[in-house]
């Protein structure tokens, strides 16, 4: 088992569990990586199908052909965009220049194709293996369609990614074993960050910092999304706090909707909220930018969803004003 997991740091616990599953040769037929985004779950379902397919010591060749996504016996989704009736990865959409309107989606065509895969013939495997990622962002039918496959497992091994396990059915926690994943020590985080050539976590902005959690991954897309923001849209919306001008709102509304794709608006918001937070801002305004949020996530059109919220708080500002 030496080196299979030696690039997972800081997930003794999941390593533990992984270990023993191949050292006694006893696999479930489900399993659910749960725990934050970017700590290293992609990593471990890799090398845990690794040793899957080529036993406890690895193989070199089996892992160039998962980490290349070419095995003919693994199966890798993830959540899509809805592109002109095609389904668009999400890991594609900003190279394919898509338009991201709303949130990724597990749809039920993609279950569907995942119950077809399990039940064919392997080429090379004893089963055909599944890796599910982003499983908390399946629509309802995808769900009940995920469940009948794993009340009918067939001889695959499925593993299921979510970094939000409460959102699943329970009885779809109940039919997987569930592999615990936790943030990363600041220590960890550094030594993660230093294997991947990245600069150390003390450079960044301790917003930045808060918003990653502990989490590599998750500190690596803060900074990709913090230095793609347009100059002076973060400081703008820092000042809109203090600020009693409709006319400002209304542009930076028109501004922050037309610059920015759903995905970025939404880490501005968390990004916000959590500097606000840190000012001892009013928990009226906190209170309000967590109502915008979850008009956002509903689709709700985000231009008049900024338009509304940033003219409230305006007008919060200019009483504010008036009362001293």
């Amino acid at each position: 088992m030496t080196g299979l997991f030696d690039h997972l740091v800081g997930q003794g616990r999941a390593v533990a569990l992984l270990t023993a599953s191949l050292d006694q040769g006893r696999l479930a037929p489900a399993y659910l990586f749960a725990g934050p985004d970017g700590v290293g779950r992609r990593l471990a379902a890799l090398r845990f199908l690794e040793g899957v397919l080529a036993g406890p010591a690895g193989d070199g060749a089996v892992r160039r052909r998962l980490q290349e996504g070419n095995h003919p016996d693994l199966l890798w989704v993830e959540p899509t965009y809805q592109e002109k009736g095609q389904l668009v990865p999400a890991s594609k959409a900003e190279e394919l220049g898509l338009a991201r309107r709303g949130a990724p989606q597990l749809r039920l065509e993609q279950i569907r194709e995942v119950s077809r895969f399990l039940a064919r013939r392997p080429v090379q495997a004893r089963g055909c293996l599944v890796v599910l990622e982003g499983v908390e962002a399946m629509a309802e039918g995808a769900a009940n369609a995920l469940l009948k496959t794993l009340e009918e497992p067939a001889d695959g091994l499925l593993i299921l990614i979510g970094a939000a396990p409460d959102r699943l059915l329970t009885t779809i926690r109940s039919r997987c074993q569930t592999v615990p994943f936790t943030p990363l020590t600041p220590a960890q985080l550094a030594l993660v960050l230093e294997r991947c050539g990245e600069p150390p976590p003390s450079q960044d902005p301790p917003e930045l910092l808060e918003l990653a959690a502990g989490s590599p991954g998750s500190l690596l897309h803060c900074r990709q999304v913090w230095a793609a923001l347009p100059a002076g849209l973060a400081e703008r919306l820092l000042a809109l706090a203090a600020s009693a001008d409709p006319l400002e709102a209304l542009g930076l509304a028109r501004d922050l909707a037309e610059a920015l794709d759903a995905e970025q608006q939404l880490w501005l918001l968390g990004w916000w909220q959590l500097a606000l937070w840190r000012r001892q801002a009013p928990v009226a305004h906190l209170q309000r930018l967590e109502r915008l949020r979850s008009q956002l996530g509903a689709y709700v059109q985000p231009r008049l969803a900024w338009e509304v919220a940033l003219l409230e708080l305006a007008s919060w500002a200019s009483l504010g004003s008036s009362r001293q």
